[in-house]
């Protein structure tokens, strides 16, 4: 059997002694490889394009270009696989997460977060899912649905796609429910839950459930504060 490929990650920050201490700690891991390190989000996307890693580890608030621009460009990438973003900030509550998230990003982590948690979060980042915890990402969207766009908009096409039962999963899933809670609410298996939950992704051509949250507002589906 042949040895499983490691993790390409690319650290993203403007300060040297972050992505060192970030360097250290990934280093360590035996199915993750560092490949590159990028001091601001013109670099991170050429170094994206150049590099083609697996994650990119993003700072928000850079120099030249910010994170948020640098993950949209990154996610958009003409490539068979775009990398995937975890989107860096100093508060949890940073007004430019939701804006990351909307760009594209996979999830956000706290710069001061404990070893383990990086590691567990790029490992599943990479694996195709996304890390912002289900009461943060409510807390998040409730916070700053303010700078999201008007809900008064028509309703997009790609909900009419959704059945009955769908649309009630994303509602939940928008709520920060994680596919437990939402089994024990629709009083259905988990695994019938993550079967809905993967046809939604797909109807909506969305990449997560964090996506999935963000788009449950914008479409006009979700109000901030009446969950």
């Amino acid at each position: 059997m042949p040895a499983m490929q490691p993790i390409r990650v690319l650290l993203v920050d403007d300060q040297p002694l972050l992505r060192t201490g970030f360097r250290m700690i990934l280093e360590t891991e035996p199915d993750i490889a560092v490949v590159g390190e990028s001091g601001d989000g013109e670099a991170a996307v050429s170094d994206s394009r150049a590099l083609q890693p697996d994650v990119v580890l993003m700072d928000i608030r850079m120099p030249r270009m910010d994170g948020v621009r640098a993950t949209r460009l990154i996610t958009g990438a003409a490539r068979d696989k775009a990398p995937r973003v975890l989107v860096l900030t100093t508060f949890d509550l940073d007004e430019y997460v939701v804006e990351g998230l909307r760009a594209g990003a996979s999830g956000f982590l706290l710069k001061d977060v404990p070893a383990e948690d990086l590691v567990d979060a790029i490992r599943v980042v990479a694996a195709g899912d996304a890390v912002v915890a289900p009461s943060v990402t409510r807390r998040l969207l409730d916070q700053f649905a303010s700078r999201l766009p008007a809900t008064d908009a028509p309703t997009p096409a790609s909900l009419t796609h959704l059945t009955e039962r769908e649309r009630e999963v994303l509602k939940l899933v928008a709520r920060g429910l994680s596919n437990a809670e939402i089994a024990a609410e629709l009083v259905v298996s988990e695994t019938t839950v993550k079967t809905h939950v993967g046809n939604m992704l797909t109807k909506l051509g969305v990449r997560d459930r964090v996506q999935a949250a963000v788009y449950a507002y914008e479409s006009g589906l979700v109000q901030p504060g009446a969950l």
